[in-house]
């Protein structure tokens, strides 16, 4: 050391920190459900990993193109991603992500059962660690109508409830509501949309409100536009639209006739640059604990089975958040679980056919 110059020793001390510390990307969907990822996981992993820095990347809604693109560019520029569980699956088949051992890379559940015992049938993907179980459903502004909105075809009544609407700018969701809405029995949607025939019925029926529709790409749209009445009504997840009652005060009701259960969890892009690290980061963000903290801050329900006895009050507003659950009793009289293999299997076709009708 001592004879060391000035400069070496700055080098060696003064930037080994920064040569040290990783940055992991971590696209989610931005909004109330990232401010409960960072609450729940990066805040209190990065407090016990100084050396690591999580960044917030809200691309989620557009993961699987950009996955796609990084694999043919060769550049794989993302961490982890947050995805839904028909795009894991794809992306596991298209070989995007890579597969976990479950019960090697994740913690066992606080109740000393295995991984793959505590997330149960929620592991729908050998690349998917499950981590939500949410809805997506309808919020309705109250002040707006002349009478509260009970079914979920009061969206195409335009008659009754005028105004404008807000849907995803994709197929999932909205072909099932249109078909349901249009007389098929829930238990038949998919195989009615299995044909040609169903897949027109459903335009047909979504072309009854195309006019009045604004459409969204992220989750925190639908309640911008509820907030500031510039729709009536609109579709998004459940946990944002607690977020927009309990926590903005704002006139919403919920609308959960026939909400859309699905889950929603981690994959790990093929490719990536900081993957030890990315594996430790899952290992903490997935246990037990993680799991119900993040269910304090957000009204979705943690996928291990563990998870579910801790979850407990909202952090700020000291409510109970068992009865703000797409899955309680009184939210699900009727749901409709998403059917992830014909997705997986028929998103990109659906895909194509819809944005050529959204340009008809």
């Amino acid at each position: 050391m001592r004879n060391m110059t000035a400069a070496a020793v700055i080098a060696m001390f003064g930037f080994a920190g920064q040569a040290m510390s990783t940055e992991l990307v971590v696209v989610s969907w931005g909004g109330a459900y990232t401010a409960s990822q960072q609450n729940a996981y990066h805040a209190p992993y990065m407090k016990k990993n100084p050396g690591i820095k999580i960044i917030n990347d809200d691309s989620a809604g557009s993961a699987v193109a950009k996955l796609r693109a990084m694999k043919q560019a060769g550049n794989t520029t993302w961490d982890l991603v947050d995805a839904v569980a028909s795009d894991a699956m794809m992306l596991c088949d298209e070989g995007l992500i890579d597969e976990i051992d479950h019960n090697s890379a994740l913690a066992a559940g606080a109740d000393g059962s295995s991984a793959t015992e505590d997330f149960g049938d929620f592991i729908v993907s050998p690349c998917f660690i499950p981590q939500i179980v949410y809805s997506t459903t309808f919020g309705y502004r109250k002040d707006k109508v002349s009478k509260p909105m009970t079914s979920v075809c009061d969206v195409f009544d335009l008659k009754t409830f005028p105004g404008k609407r807000s849907l995803e700018k994709k197929p999932i969701n909205n072909m099932e509501w249109a078909l349901i809405c249009d007389g098929v029995s829930p238990s038949k949607v998919y195989d009615v949309l299995e044909t040609d025939a169903g897949v027109s019925q459903a335009f047909a029926k979504l072309d009854t409100i195309k006019s009045n529709v604004v459409w969204w790409t992220a989750g925190a749209q639908t309640p911008q536009l509820l907030a500031d009445g510039e729709v009536v009504v609109g579709s998004t997840y459940n946990g944002r639209l607690f977020a927009l009652i309990e926590e903005q005060k704002q006139p919403v009701a919920m609308l959960w006739d026939w909400q859309v259960f699905d889950l929603d969890g981690w994959v790990v892009p093929t490719g990536g640059k900081n993957k030890a690290e990315t594996m430790k980061y899952l290992k903490f963000a997935t246990d037990t604990q993680r799991l119900a903290d993040q269910a304090k801050f957000i009204s979705y329900g943690p996928t291990r089975a563990s998870s579910a006895p801790l979850v407990g009050k909202h952090a700020k507003l000291g409510i109970a958040m068992a009865p703000h659950m797409p899955t309680d009793p009184n939210n699900a009289k009727t749901t409709l679980l998403f059917n992830y293999e014909f997705w997986a299997d028929n998103r990109d076709d659906l895909d194509a056919k819809f944005n050529a009708w959204l340009l008809k």
